[in-house]
């Protein structure tokens, strides 16, 4: 077993030590301790000059402990969800959340934080100036200088929002988990991988069934809407996806009847929108919309709105050639269903290339592999597994990175596999932030989860190359978190970087998995050992342009409907996000949805994530990733100085620079739409 004795500096969360029933005592206990420091602090500061180093440090100091204790609940929430954990996080939202608007609004320290700004030199590269702007910004955005009755109310929304966007996550999950499908008949199956077969028979084992049970998970939704030649079966797991969580629920039987009413999401919706409206005029915006820009790189509703429309008016064409391009290669009209299915097939007709015949040569450790020796090469950087660290769940890896010297870097939790108890999709999140207070030391550790299918009894982890791009992608923020150089939590890693930034280093990495001298790192058939073959290679890298219109009108399609819905909410009437999502579509989309279709009522992002009135950002952050690669594509891709200038300019410096002028450091101009335009093979769409 490797040790470091660095990690004990670390102090890595003791997983397996998180009890249910300890949790609630565990924070009550930590915000208590930090409301006495935070008095003691504030009555000594009151009659002094204050400096950064004794005033504003011991906050970050505050603020760091709270996320050791509180931060591993809300991941294990995540990954590890049951009713006893559920129960007891749920029961901390409420006072978790009057502590922090309490914090926010307080005079006080909003008057200290001023007093040490003013006492600090202009130093635009001064990490500490950058604390004090952001914590100056957040004080206005939490109502700090409200009357004391608007304070109140400001709080009250603030707490039940944060209850109304864990119970909206909860009702996904738990919408996906009453959900099944038992199929006894092999030949409703043709057409599945052998690995889907083979894990959806040891599911049926596993409840004492004959045939297959298929649960409702993302890679099993996938394996269906790609490979299953059952249209009415596509049919019937789009249906049971798109539903998740609303009133239109597909219900398999009457004993779920009001387990599915329990677990729809409209009334939810309804009032997260109206709370957030009602939150964002009482500090003095129009709308939510507005609120949530003041904090993002986008200077305005309307910007946002005409570059997601300006890329709309580029792309529509292209997508709509594309669909009917699909049809005609399908021989008749597609329903939303049959999409993934034709597409695949025209695909591997075109390129002669498919998931499944790209898949045995993907598998996981291998890919893990070539994505290690990715930055080793760029960065100098070296990756190796960690053994003996508590973990979760047996299929959890820590993996340490480190300079060519040793000395640590940080380091990462990772958890690939899709579980009954784990919500889809994919994300970074950070556990520990890099610190260096006071004698205050911490390497930073992330958390890097995807929802991969597991290995099989005769198979390992075999991933597709949709699987390997969602990897590098998450790679790509788990190392803006990592390599991050500033010693303020508050503005490290991810901390403090605008939202529609932030997407920026991960959707640069995606470049990588498209690479044939990359793909030849990260590839050995999980028998032969072989590497993809090099028809493979020229074929994969040929289709990556492969039905990007339609892809990007999706995208923009999910970008303009909220930020419609935020920003033209009625409090008078309430929202009708149906009609508001059907007159989009009519105006963006080309693919006609079912009426049945509540897509809606499962988009975390923005109604549980952190994405609400900002999920643009993937395409505002896609035009500058777009455009950081191009500097690669014209030095070489492992360029020496392109990488030590992109890890200088944009991985390491946190939320402590403006970002337009960090990347124009980088660039040395500012960011252009083209390079995106070519990357997706639009750019004879220009008008």
């Amino acid at each position: 077993m490797e040790t470091n004795p660095l990690l004990a500096i670390t102090r890595l969360p003791d997983f397996s030590a998180i009890k249910p029933e300890h949790v609630e005592p565990a924070l009550t206990n930590t915000l208590k301790a930090n409301r006495q420091q935070l008095e003691a602090l504030l009555t000594d500061t009151e009659d002094q000059v204050p400096d950064f180093a004794t005033a504003i440090a011991p906050l970050e100091e505050l603020s760091d402990r709270l996320s050791r204790v509180w931060g591993p609940v809300v991941h294990l929430h995540g990954v590890m969800n049951s009713p006893e954990l559920r129960a007891a996080y749920n029961n901390c939202l409420p006072t978790l959340s009057r502590y922090l608007t309490e914090i926010a609004q307080d005079t006080r320290l909003w008057r200290l934080y001023q007093r040490v700004g003013e006492s600090l030199a202009e130093d635009p590269n001064n990490p500490a100036t950058s604390v004090i702007s952001h914590a100056l910004r957040d004080f206005h955005l939490a109502g700090v200088n409200l009357p004391e009755d608007k304070k109140q109310q400001f709080k009250a929304i603030i707490e039940e929002l944060a209850q109304l966007g864990a119970r909206f996550e909860q009702n996904v999950l738990d919408s996906m988990a009453a959900w099944s499908h038992h199929e006894t008949e092999a030949a409703q199956l043709t057409g599945l991988p052998d690995s889907v077969m083979e894990q959806t028979a040891q599911n049926a084992r596993d409840q004492s069934l004959h045939g297959w049970l298929f649960r409702l998970d993302q890679p099993t939704f996938v394996a269906i809407m790609t490979h299953a030649q059952n249209r009415d079966l596509r049919q019937h797991f789009y249906r049971a996806w798109m539903t998740r969580a609303s009133g239109q629920a597909d219900k398999q039987d009457d004993s779920h009847n009001d387990s599915y009413a329990n677990f729809d999401n409209t009334a939810s919706i309804e009032r997260i929108l109206k709370l957030r409206h009602e939150a964002a005029e009482l500090v003095g915006f129009d709308d939510f919309a507005a609120f949530s820009l003041a904090s993002k790189m986008a200077d305005s509703v309307t910007e946002v709105h005409g570059f997601l429309m300006d890329l709309a008016k580029k792309s529509q064409s292209t997508a709509q050639q594309e669909l009917a391009e699909l049809e005609k290669f399908a021989g008749e009209s597609l329903c939303a269903w049959d999409i993934a299915f034709w597409s695949e097939k025209l695909r591997e007709a075109r390129y002669s290339v498919s998931d499944e015949q790209l898949r045995p040569y993907l598998p996981l450790i291998r890919v893990l592999d070539g994505m290690f020796e990715v930055i080793h090469k760029l960065y100098g950087i070296v990756a190796k597994q960690v053994d003996g660290i508590d973990v979760w769940h047996k299929d959890i890896r820590y993996i340490e990175l480190t300079q060519a010297d040793g000395t640590v870097i940080g380091s990462f939790y990772a958890d690939l596999f899709a579980r009954p108890n784990k919500r889809s999709g994919a994300w970074m999140d950070e556990c520990i932030c890099r610190k260096d207070i006071a004698g205050q030391h911490a390497l930073p550790v992330a958390h890097l989860v995807c929802n991969f299918a597991a290995p099989t009894k005769s198979t390992p982890s075999l991933l597709t190359h949709d699987d390997v791009v969602t990897l590098f992608h998450e790679f790509g923020h788990t190392l803006h978190h990592l390599l991050t150089r500033i010693d303020y939590p508050s503005v490290s890693g991810v901390n403090g970087v605008p939202w529609d930034a932030v997407e920026l280093p991960s959707q640069f990495m995606e470049n990588f998995a498209w690479q044939p001298d990359v793909l030849r790192m990260l590839s050995g058939h999980y028998e032969s050992g072989e590497s993809l073959p090099e028809e493979f290679l020229n074929k994969l890298q040929a289709s990556r342009t492969f039905q990007a219109g339609l892809h990007m009108v999706r995208q923009l399609e999910l970008a303009i409907f909220d930020l419609r819905l935020h920003a033209e909410y009625e409090p008078d009437t309430g929202s009708d996000i149906d009609a508001l999502l059907d007159e989009i579509r009519q105006q963006v989309a080309v693919i006609e949805q079912p009426d049945f279709n509540r897509f809606a009522h499962a988009f975390s992002h923005i109604f549980a994530g952190g994405y609400a009135a900002g999920y643009y950002s993937y395409k505002w952050a896609e035009v500058l990733a777009a455009d950081a690669w191009s500097a690669f594509e014209e030095h070489g891709i492992f360029d020496p100085d392109v990488a030590t200038r992109f890890r200088t300019e944009i991985l390491e410096i946190g939320g402590t620079r403006d970002i337009s002028a960090a990347f124009a450091a980088f660039r040395g101009r500012s960011p252009r739409i083209e390079p995106l335009l070519a990357q997706t093979g639009i750019t004879d769409k220009i008008s």
